[in-house]
């Protein structure tokens, strides 16, 4: 009897949990790889409040519900995983890393955290090899105005990836976004005594890549809206 005391009250949380009406939307989201971050207001209190019953629940699917040490939550899989799993494409992964740096900068203080897609992509030029950006578009690529205009073309794919990853927040119809605190996933390498944004300026500069502590989880539809070439690209993983 006192077995079936102590579970009760977590198998009533649980089920209080589910029967939730955000339960679903977030559970499509956090299962195509979005990361909730304290701008989703509701789903965030949501994950605050019944943490530990998802995270068992979710511990049978072989998927781990991580809340990162800047607050926001994802899912992440293990290999044994009943939820499939995606790679970030190289370039992804340099337009995060850019992304948290932009984050870690003055300037968002200063604008409030908003950035234009301008503002991104010139930063991109001036911290990364423009040789190196160019061959990950084209590898024969001869710094042909045709090569950056497609440069620019895969950021702008990137950036919507990630927006769907829940990295950034778009504002209005324009190229303005916010970036979120989610954009520290691709700073877990940084998390050291050193300055992470003088860490994160040297990592882009020198090339290297994000080290993920695991794949991202995906669903086929997160990327229906990408066009042929586009999902070529993205089953395109970079090794760690």
């Amino acid at each position: 009897m006192s077995l079936i005391n102590t579970e009760l009250p977590i198998a009533l949380r649980l089920a209080q949990a589910i029967a939730n009406p955000l339960f679903p939307k977030l559970d499509t989201a956090l299962r195509s790889g979005k990361h909730i971050s304290a701008d989703d207001l509701d789903s965030h209190s949501y994950l605050l409040d019944y943490h530990d019953e998802l995270e068992s629940f979710y511990s049978r699917y072989q998927v781990e519900l991580i809340k990162a040490p800047e607050g926001f939550f994802y899912l992440r899989p293990r290999s044994t995983s009943e939820i499939g799993t995606s790679v970030l494409s190289e370039l992804d992964m340099l337009v995060g890393k850019v992304l948290c740096y932009l984050y870690l900068s003055p300037d968002r203080l200063a604008n409030e955290g908003i950035f234009s897609l301008q503002d991104l992509q010139e930063e991109i030029v001036s911290l990364a090899d423009e040789r190196q950006l160019l061959r990950m578009v084209n590898q024969r690529s001869g710094g042909t105005d045709l090569d950056k205009k497609k440069l620019q073309e895969r950021i702008r794919t990137s950036m919507r990836r990630l927006r769907r990853l829940g990295m950034v927040t778009a504002l209005g119809t324009g190229d303005r976004f916010r970036v979120n605190e989610a954009v520290f996933r691709f700073a877990a390498d940084v998390r050291t005594d050193e300055d992470a944004r003088a860490v994160q300026l040297r990592m882009i500069r020198e090339g290297e890549a994000i080290l993920h502590d695991d794949e991202l989880p995906t669903r086929e539809t997160v990327w229906d809206s990408l066009d042929e070439a586009e999902e070529d690209e993205e089953q395109l993983g970079l090794d760690i």
